[in-house]
Parts: C-alpha cells; structure tokens; sequence
C-alpha cells in the first residue's frame, strides 16, 4: 500500500508574490525548518536537480537527497519527484497554487511508498508529513505575508 497527503493553505499574498518565495530554492533553509542546505545541481529551463539536506534527527542521523522539480507558471503548478529515494521506494509530490478569497492557496499533494527496509512504513510516513506539513506550511504562511505586507526584505536584501 502507497502512502498519500494532501495539504493546503491560504496565504494573505498575491499568487505571484507567493509563487516567487515559495519556488526561490536557495531559499528553502530560512523558509523551512527542516533544511540545512540546499544545492542546486542543474537548472534547464524550468527543470531544477538539487540536493537538499536536512538538520540532524533526534538521532542525530543527517539526511539528504537529490530531487528533481519542474516549476510550470502558466498552470501555477509543480511537479517533483526524488532523483535519490533513500528509505522511499518513490516520492512524488505536486504542488498547486491557485488564487481565492482572501490570498493564494498552496497545496501540497505527495504519493509514496517506503521500502521494506526503512525505519517507518507508509503509514507512519503518511502521519509525519501530515503533521510536519502542517508546521512548515504555517512557517511559509507567516513568512510569505512578512515579505508581501512589505515587512520582511526580499531574498537577498538585508533586513
């Protein structure tokens, strides 16, 4: 059985403000909690490979892999998928922005399996990025209205 999530939330900010932030990769240390470092490997076109790396585990364990991402403007939509799987047997994830009242909405739709020998199964894969979705997407959240209310510099300034 494969695992599945779906996670979304309305962000006060412009489609393209929240778009901007939330796909500028060299970011995603300071937008997310749970990444130390971000390498970007190859960039063609629209098709980014990266190496993302996480903070150390409560065990201490680091863990890292190679993604590959597609970032599609005109359908406000992306699509990735892990180039190195690690415990995973595949991870797909899509991402959806759309405007509605009141903001953007973002969603996060990921489809998964785990193999054999990793340390949780698809289920209880599927609770902890439910519930670590939940915090990251609030994090973005917050970040995203800071800069788009004129609160917070840009990528790349100084506060």
């Amino acid at each position: 059985m494969a695992g599945h999530t779906d996670n979304r939330i309305v962000i006060a900010a412009p489609l393209d403000v929240t778009w901007d932030i939330t796909n500028d990769l060299e970011r995603w240390p300071t937008l997310f909690s749970e990444y130390a470092a971000v390498e970007v490997m190859e960039r063609k076109g629209d098709t980014v490979t990266f190496r993302l790396t996480m903070h150390p585990d409560e065990n201490g364990t680091v863990w890292s892999w190679v993604s590959e991402r597609r970032a599609d403007r005109s359908t406000w939509t992306v699509e990735a998928h892990r180039v190195e799987t690690g415990p995973f047997e595949f991870m797909n994830i899509r991402w959806e922005y759309g405007q509605v009242p009141g903001g953007t909405e973002m969603r996060w739709v990921q489809d998964f399996a785990m193999k054999p020998t990793a340390p949780v199964d698809d289920a209880a894969m599927t609770d902890h990025i439910n519930r670590n979705s939940v915090i990251q997407m609030e994090r973005i959240r917050e970040q995203v209205e800071q800069q788009a209310a004129g609160l917070a510099p840009a990528a790349g300034e100084r506060a």
